[in-house]
């Protein structure tokens, strides 16, 4: 199994420094262990743009693979997507993986404008079909070229697609190749159970085993109930949830995540190791770098 890290993009302090947290902690995730480097996509917030951070990013490592999780692609007109996400895999020598979703946020819709009759499993398929075809040189638009440029991965980057159910599992195993799930209470026995699926439906729609992966928030510290690590968490989740009614964040922070030791993050990571992942990425609920170093010692340790 493999290990991955989430940039600290959506952390209230992430530009106290500038662009030099974001700069130290890609350079970070690139020198250690990790098989990826991660970063989602949120429009109604304060976190960087997607794309532009995708160039960033692309810049400022060399070996680390780059994953999306998630961009949402009805938020996007699908030709300039497809465009962006072809440069990304240019300019990162082939190193993309794009993870996709339908996204939960009404507020990111309206934000630009996208149409919420889209906000379906349908309308996610529909652009990507037509960024598929882009990456593929067929041409999309009345010009005298197809959009370009070519990505380095022959027919565009991999697809994971976001999910923590079994309707988007079934629908996307014509279109994706593999999961980039989430897990809130770190239920192996259910992640899985969506692998598991996962596998059936890829088979039953012709195509090749996907790549399973799932994440989840983390801090690491005392793992008390009301120690510093969970607080961490808590504090996290009341930022990054502001959608949600903060009675509803704060029942439900006590059981989200990892809040522990380093030992006791391994014992969580091989339980997902036994279900099956090909890969678990881990969130961070802090911007301090020094975690980036931490879970690299443990990561070099367990999986080399």
């Amino acid at each position: 199994m493999q290990v991955g890290m989430t940039m600290p993009i959506m952390e209230p302090d992430l530009w106290d420094e500038g662009a030099a947290t974001l700069e130290a902690w890609a350079r970070a995730i690139d020198e250690g262990p990790f098989s990826s480097l991660c970063f989602g996509e949120r429009m109604a917030f304060d976190n960087p743009e997607t794309l532009t951070l995708l160039g960033a990013v692309a810049a400022w490592t060399e070996r680390v693979r780059l994953v999306t999780t998630v961009i949402v692609p009805q938020l996007h007109d699908p030709v300039l997507l497809a465009k962006s996400l072809a440069t990304g895999d240019l300019l990162s020598n082939g190193r993309l993986t794009v993870g996709f979703g339908v996204g939960g946020r009404e507020e990111d819709y309206r934000a630009v404008g996208a149409d919420l009759a889209t906000q379906t499993m349908a309308g996610m398929a529909d652009r990507v079909a037509v960024m598929k075809r882009v990456w593929a040189g067929e041409k999309v638009t009345d010009a005298v070229r197809s959009v370009g440029p070519p990505p380095v991965q022959k027919g565009g980057p991999e697809i994971l697609v976001g999910t923590m159910g079994p309707r988007t599992v079934r629908h996307a195993s014509a279109w994706a190749d593999g999961l980039a799930g989430v897990t809130l209470d770190l239920d192996a026995v259910a992640v899985g159970e969506l692998f598991e699926l996962a596998r059936t439906a890829w088979r039953e729609a012709g195509r090749d085993t996907p790549r399973l992966t799932t994440s989840f928030w983390f801090a690491l510290g005392d793992s008390a109930p009301t120690g510093p690590a969970r607080r961490q968490v808590h504090q996290h989740l009341r930022h990054y949830m502001n959608w949600i009614p903060v009675e509803f964040v704060d029942t439900m922070a006590p059981t989200t995540g990892f809040a522990g030791s380093e030992a006791e993050l391994i014992d969580v990571l091989r339980t997902f190791e036994g279900v099956g992942a090909d890969e678990v990425h881990l969130i961070p609920t802090g911007s301090d770098v020094e975690q980036v170093h931490r879970v690299a010692e443990l990561v070099t340790a367990r999986w080399g």
